[in-house]
């Protein structure tokens, strides 16, 4: 299958591409500047969601998209939520012209893996959560991927395309030699301290909130195997989770896996902020089979810093 990668260049989407490559798939990556690396083997075309005329001529000859581009911070889509909106939602929208384009031209409906986040969900009191839980973002970010999703399920009942989204919990570890960059989320700052290149890591509360993770080649995995479960006029979710962790249990994974210590400071709790979050995937592993591989927190450390010490 040739597959078109939007966002190719980012943390996930690096993994998602080399998972394609291995599956034998013709990769097309979509990013902003033409100087971005890849193996010989991947296509590279220049483009943005921004701009509808590129996505045209991005989505020419593929057979499926794989759609991870976003602004993704939440911090920045507080501060800047028609920024957010307008590459998340508009963005998204314009992907889904060009898709509907060229498949008047070709007559075969296409294919998409959206990838969207469990932020959708807020936080509700029943965990683990499932899919049929209410989408109750607190935050333009979500709020935007809600969106999303919401118009690639009108655009699906339209029979022009067939859809799956996954709601990715918290991506971690490392897949062909590159880790997660991204200092503001756990597993990196925490490495990073360890390596000495960060001076400590900020603990809101006692650090006992549990978040769910999950290792970057496991979504990359789950990815493949959503593109082959896209079916025309159908629009499926699924939660992609694996390792439900709290800040004090990586703070002593990662000391146990570099044998360094961690240094911390404590800050008050944020109020509001949910003691629990959890995926439940029940469904993604019934209907597409999937199993993450990795499913220990020691393994998604270990990634991390293996990768940084490269």
């Amino acid at each position: 299958m040739r597959v078109l990668v939007t966002g190719a260049s980012g943390y996930v989407g690096w993994a998602v591409v080399h998972e394609l490559r291995e599956r034998g798939h013709q990769v097309v990556a979509l990013v902003h500047e033409s100087a971005a690396r890849f193996p010989e083997d991947v296509e590279i075309r220049t483009g943005s969601l921004q701009s509808e005329g590129s996505l045209r001529s991005a989505v020419e000859g593929v057979d499926g998209v794989v759609h991870l581009a976003a602004r993704s911070t939440v911090r920045d889509s507080v501060a800047y939520p028609t920024r957010t909106w307008r590459t998340n939602v508009a963005g998204t929208i314009d992907l889904l012209d060009a898709l509907g384009v060229a498949a008047e031209r070709s007559g075969a409906p296409g294919r998409l893996v959206f990838l969207s986040t469990g932020s959708v969900y807020g936080t509700p009191e029943r965990q683990p959560i499932s899919e049929s839980a209410p989408l109750s973002p607190l935050n333009p970010y979500g709020a935007s991927k809600v969106a999303a999703e919401q118009v690639i399920g009108w655009q699906v009942a339209t029979g022009a395309l067939g859809a799956v989204t996954l709601r990715l919990f918290s991506a971690a570890g490392a897949y062909a030699g590159r880790g997660d960059q991204d200092l503001s989320r756990i597993i990196p700052k925490a490495t990073a301290v360890a390596a000495g290149t960060e001076p400590n890591v900020s603990i809101n509360g006692d650090g006992s909130a549990i978040r769910d993770f999950v290792h970057v080649a496991d979504i990359a995995d789950a990815v493949a195997l959503a593109l082959d479960a896209t079916e025309a006029g159908e629009h499926r979710a699924f939660n992609v989770g694996a390792v439900p962790a709290s800040v004090a249990d990586i703070i002593a994974a990662t000391e146990r896996v570099t044998g360094r210590a961690v240094a911390v400071e404590h800050r008050p709790a944020f109020a509001g902020e949910a003691r629990e979050l959890r995926a439940d995937t029940t469904k993604i592993r019934a209907e597409l089979g999937w199993t993450p591989k990795r499913a220990t927190l020691d393994e998604l450390v270990a990634d991390q810093w293996a990768a940084m010490q490269r």
